[in-house]
């Protein structure tokens, strides 16, 4: 069940923990990006992101099903959030799933290198000092 998804709505672990579930897994990894209050020096008060959507959730399917083949996945979930992200919300999160927890956390580990690589999603940063810039990839 690869999926790759973009949402604007709050994105809640809870909600995604039953991805990966099964009675051939002997292991599930989850990454969640979580938005920071500073980068480079600068005080940060909220980001922005935003994507090319129907690409972002192609090049994200491809990353999903890479990773399932490289690393023996059973399972493979991940899901960015757009629009305007307070501090200390999720950005985006990763799950894996398979027969063994080294895979899973590497297969993780790729997964979210990569979508911050080739996925276009666009992250800019507010600033408290009342400026903004745009950042390089996802972040």
């Amino acid at each position: 069940m690869n999926k790759f998804k973009i949402t604007s709505d709050i994105i809640e672990i809870e909600t995604n923990k039953s991805i990966g579930r099964g009675k051939a897994i002997g292991a599930r990894a989850l990454f969640e990006g979580i938005v920071r209050n500073s980068n480079e020096g600068q005080e940060v008060i909220k980001l922005e992101y935003e994507c090319y959507e129907s690409l972002a959730i192609k090049e994200g399917n491809l990353i999903l099903d890479e990773a399932t083949k490289q690393y023996a996945l059973n399972d493979a979930f991940c899901v960015h959030r757009i629009g305007s992200l307070e501090i200390g919300e999720t950005a985006v999160i990763v799950i894996t799933a398979s027969k063994h927890r080294d895979e899973a956390f590497r297969a993780c580990r790729y997964i979210i290198d990569e979508v911050k690589i080739r996925v276009p999603i666009w992250k800019k940063e507010h600033y408290i000092d009342g400026e903004s810039g745009w950042l390089k990839g996802a972040g």
